[in-house]
């Protein structure tokens, strides 16, 4: 909970430090102070091997805020990647400095919302953080008013978002009639002694299905292309990565802490929908020129991998997260060498990237194994991460999804490679310009990370 209070708080003094003119200290306390808080998330750690997503170690406020592994170690991973893209605002807001105090705070309050939809054990909790969250990325998306493709991404997301929450509000209400209860423990319950009934289940088909949009999965995905092509580079990273996998986190644990026994038809939906992202997500991304819509498509494929985690709920909770991370990481990662080179001009087309191998060796080297981690080629950690993935997939009996995600992994290799090869094998038809620093470090620092997880996977899978 006091992490909860502490990334609100530092939200709030940017705020005010705007107020005071004291603007050129904004990132800098902030940064700092996602790190202190990110030291102060990692003491609630208690041990490994105990996380338990229906036995809470300690609950604040009524059981409204749990605190375990699971929940501790994605506050963390949000927390890591807040501060890379607050690292990120300065140089890619330059033109609006009067407003960096506002990016800054909605971003903290975005990674606020985040927290509250993997600490939930209410669902009141849940749905204001998935609020909180959503709103912050309508405002970011439509953040530049005289852009008419910022202005369309934003109100694309918006009322597409808002169909989704009301949804997910039905969902809750309806299973509020059927249990009497928003707590999850009292839902679990309830679920278990089979005083469950009537409207239950069709609640938790609203609840998935609003989730599923949050997620980008297919058929929920058709607003994702369209929003992070018109949207500001930096708000793409965010969305692609930050909003993404908490959507995913918030959606297993909702379904591992409400169901004592998910229903067989459910579980062959949700195999369907995986399916259909990876193949509707890499066969589309084969065709793009613009490289955020290309990212766009890939974020769909790869979220009907993390899909797959539903194939075996009870032992999957560490290998969500491995994967979460390995993919955020590498995303951070690629949409930094994007904004370094194509700024935020809205041109992101993949010529711009031609002999970047050649004008700046290291940001391509970095996009190369940003790139080669989402498909899954050692030694980076998205490798591993499929493996784990896929071997709790086979250990289920689901042989043909394994064989169907190894076929769409080497599908993906194709467009990635596309943009690989583009970097060294072609001319390069733009001047040679510097580099601000900040994209420099993040981009390293981000796929250094994604190595060392890959080299040492028990890290982080000892805790779940």
């Amino acid at each position: 909970m006091t992490t909860l209070i502490a990334i609100a708080g530092l939200g709030i003094i940017c705020l005010i430090a705007e107020i005071f003119n004291l603007r050129k200290a904004i990132v800098p306390v902030t940064i700092i102070g996602l790190l202190a808080i990110l030291c102060l998330n990692l003491v609630n750690i208690p041990g490994v091997h105990v996380a338990n997503l229906n036995m809470e170690q300690r609950s604040f406020y009524n059981n409204m805020i749990i605190q375990n592994n699971y929940g501790t170690l994605f506050s963390s991973l949000f927390i890591v990647l807040t501060t890379f893209l607050v690292a990120l605002s300065p140089d890619f807001h330059k033109e609006h400095k009067a407003k960096l105090s506002d990016f800054i705070s909605i971003k903290l309050f975005l990674l606020a919302g985040a927290v509250a939809m993997v600490s939930f054990g209410n669902m009141a909790m849940f749905f204001l953080g998935i609020e909180i969250l959503s709103i912050s990325l309508y405002v970011l998306a439509a953040s530049e008013p005289k852009n008419v493709s910022s202005n369309e991404a934003g109100m694309k997301y918006f009322l597409m978002g808002s169909f989704a929450s009301g949804l997910i509000l039905f969902g809750i209400a309806l299973i509020y009639g059927a249990t009497g209860a928003f707590d999850i423990a009292a839902i679990y319950e309830a679920v278990s002694t089979g005083a469950a009934k009537g409207w239950f289940f069709p609640g938790v088909v609203l609840l998935t299905i609003g989730l599923l949009f949050k997620i980008a999965a297919v058929p929920f995905h058709f607003w994702a292309p369209d929003v992070y092509e018109g949207s500001p580079a930096l708000t793409t990273a965010t969305m692609s990565t930050l909003a993404k996998v908490a959507a995913m986190a918030a959606f297993y644990k909702l379904m591992r802490g409400i169901n004592l026994e998910v229903p067989g038809t459910y579980v062959t939906v949700l195999i369907i929908v995986s399916v259909l992202s990876m193949f509707v997500g890499n066969l589309t991304a084969l065709k793009q020129n613009n490289v955020k819509r290309m990212l766009a498509f890939s974020g769909i494929s790869h979220a009907g991998f993390m899909l797959m985690v539903f194939l075996n709920p009870p032992v999957t909770a560490g290998t969500l997260f491995y994967y979460a991370a390995a993919y955020t990481l590498a995303g951070i990662a690629a949409f930094a060498v994007v904004i370094s080179v194509c700024g935020d001009k809205r041109n992101e087309d993949s010529f711009k990237f031609n002999g970047l191998g050649k004008t700046n060796p290291l940001m391509a080297a970095v996009l190369t194994s940003a790139l080669l981690s989402m498909a899954g080629i050692p030694i980076f950690s998205g490798f591993f991460a499929k493996f784990f993935l896929f071997n709790q997939a086979l250990k289920a009996g689901q042989v043909a999804i394994v064989i169907i995600a190894v076929v769409n992994s080497i599908i993906s290799v194709g467009y990635y490679f596309k943009l690989i090869l583009a970097m060294y094998t072609k001319e390069s038809t733009e001047e040679k310009q510097a580099v601000p620093f900040a994209y420099t470090a993040v981009a390293v620092v981000a796929i250094l990370l994604n190595i060392l997880l890959g080299i040492f996977p028990d890290m982080v899978l000892a805790y779940l």
